[in-house]
């Protein structure tokens, strides 16, 4: 028997809202899933689409706070990550078809990545290029200015913060298409100067894929 069906018969998957047996792999049961809102789809400037999993309200804001801040009540807990992988393998499920050639995360700066230890952006779309059979490409992009954070700004603001801040960083041509995954997307400013590379390079679509959505998205 594999190790982890020998782990889930002595302890069975269960829904994370309200303790439901799960089949295994799965992280919420239908019906709790059916009650997390589905997020319009995102205008970004830049971008033929975007697509986000849920708004980024309640307890999905909860779900990505734990995420981003692991370890913050004193104990890790893997279940924040695989939500908000749930959510975003349910923004990009809204993709038309086909799959894209690479995903890319949306890069931190590296005094940021050294801070923080991890990049969000990076585990999940690491997480959905592997579920996809997609090729992750965490170093297609470089973040190569230390911008402030965006929280608090406007969306002029934001866009004037992010402008110029990435670079392609892959010798050659990007791939024709590419999915762009951040967590949480507002304005769109990030993603969209984050595209702006990717497309110089050669990128043909380049679809914003995100796990959340603020109530500002596109705007």
């Amino acid at each position: 028997m594999h190790p982890r069906a020998f782990l889930d018969l002595l302890f069975p998957p269960a829904c994370f809202r309200c303790g439901t047996s799960l089949a295994a792999d799965a992280i919420l049961c239908g019906s709790c899933a059916a009650r997390v809102p589905a997020a319009p789809p995102v205008v970004v400037p830049g971008l033929p689409a975007c697509f986000a999993g849920a708004p980024y309200a309640g307890e999905v804001e909860s779900w990505v706070r734990a995420f981003k801040y692991p370890g913050a009540a004193g104990r890790f807990d893997p279940a924040p990550e695989a939500l908000l992988g749930w959510l975003l393998a349910r923004a990009a499920g809204r993709v038309p078809p086909p799959l894209p050639d690479a995903i890319v995360p949306v890069p931190l700066h590296a005094h940021r990545l050294r801070a923080r230890g991890f990049n969000p952006a990076g585990l999940l779309a690491r997480r959905l290029a592997r579920d996809l059979g997609v090729a992750f490409d965490p170093v297609a992009l470089a973040r190569v200015r230390d911008t402030a954070s965006q929280t608090g700004l406007d969306a002029r603001a934001r866009r004037r913060n992010v402008s110029g801040a990435f670079r392609f960083a892959r010798r050659g041509r990007a791939p024709a298409r590419i999915w762009l995954v951040d967590d949480v997307v507002t304005t769109g400013s990030t993603l969209a100067a984050a595209a702006l590379p990717l497309r110089r390079a050669g990128a043909r679509e380049v679809i914003g894929v995100c796990a959340a959505a603020t109530p500002l998205a596109g705007g």
